[in-house]
């Protein structure tokens, strides 16, 4: 009814997650995203986040879509997540559908929803919620749906029965790190942003390090190889879902266009879609380098263009 693949409960306790998210911090891991350095107290007390927190509820909804098979020449590598619409909205929507059916329960209930906007850790939630386990890409793994999953959660003053956790389920398997183009996956589910292609493609505001330039390959906005290679993502099911379905504008805007867009060109193209967050600049920095990337591999010089 909700549009949502997955649902799981946790008691909402503390997570004791704090002195590896500490730990996480202090080695700089975290690159230039000075916000995930705050708050370090609510990440871990959902108590913070929500005083009267009884349960935390955690929900997916799977994005996954076969990739195009004759696209574009020219065109550049989109994570899957950004295809459709901005996932954000969408699953908060979903979440304030959810806390109305709550309050038609109680109406005395308290809830508050989080979809990667504040200082909820959502995939350490959903581990404990029973939706999986969490990989050494450091994302959640679904038994079913593997890691093309989004999550959102909502804190409860309802006290509901909670779902029990699931074993890892990775064994020695470390595709994941073997395949991350720029070796960004130092430890068993631990990412250095620093090194991340979807960090400096997405989040990086200024220049991205030339010696990343070639391993950024053709992608455009955000990266897929951790996913890509790990074996429970192998049996990925499209999704049916109309609001992540891949938009026109994704799958036909090639690189070169970025250049010569102008920015109200590119709000009304990709309204609606997480593709907006690396803003124009961004994305016109990253053309550079796909195309850059493209001459090269044709032998020509390698220099990105103005």
């Amino acid at each position: 009814m909700l549009g949502l693949d997955a649902c799981g409960i946790a008691e909402a306790a503390p997570l004791n997650e704090d002195d590896h998210f500490t730990t996480w911090i202090q080695q700089g891991y975290h690159a230039e995203m000075a916000w995930l350095a705050r708050n370090p107290a609510l990440r871990n007390d959902i108590h913070l986040f929500l005083p009267k927190a009884r349960s935390v509820i955690v929900v997916a909804s799977n994005y996954y879509l076969d990739p195009p098979q004759s696209p574009p020449q020219g065109a550049g590598s989109i994570a899957r997540y950004a295809w459709g619409r901005d996932y954000h909205k969408i699953l908060q929507r979903r979440l304030r559908a959810l806390t109305r059916f709550i309050q038609a329960i109680d109406q005395n209930a308290e809830s508050r929803s989080c979809v990667d906007s504040g200082p909820v850790m959502e995939r350490a939630w959903a581990a404990r919620a029973g939706l999986g386990w969490l990989g050494k890409h450091g994302l959640l793994i679904h038994r079913r749906w593997g890691s093309w999953i989004l999550l959102g959660v909502l804190a409860t003053s309802i006290p509901l029965a909670p779902d029990q956790p699931v074993a890892n389920a990775c064994g020695d398997c470390q595709r994941c790190m073997t395949a991350c183009p720029t070796k960004a996956l130092v430890q068993p589910g631990v990412l250095d942003a620093r090194r991340c292609i979807a960090y400096h493609t997405i989040e990086n505001r200024g220049d991205i390090p030339p010696e990343f330039h070639t391993a950024i390959g053709d992608r455009l906005f955000g990266c897929d190889r951790c996913q890509e290679v790990c074996p429970w993502n192998q049996r990925g099911e499209n999704t049916e879902d109309p609001d992540f379905q891949a938009k026109p504008a994704v799958l036909t805007t090639i690189a070169d266009d970025f250049l010569t867009m102008d920015p109200e060109e590119f709000d009304h193209r990709f309204a609606g879609m997480a593709l907006r967050r690396a803003k124009l600049e961004g994305i016109r920095r990253n053309a550079r380098i796909v195309i850059a990337n493209r001459q090269d591999e044709n032998g020509e010089p390698r220099d990105c263009p103005d």
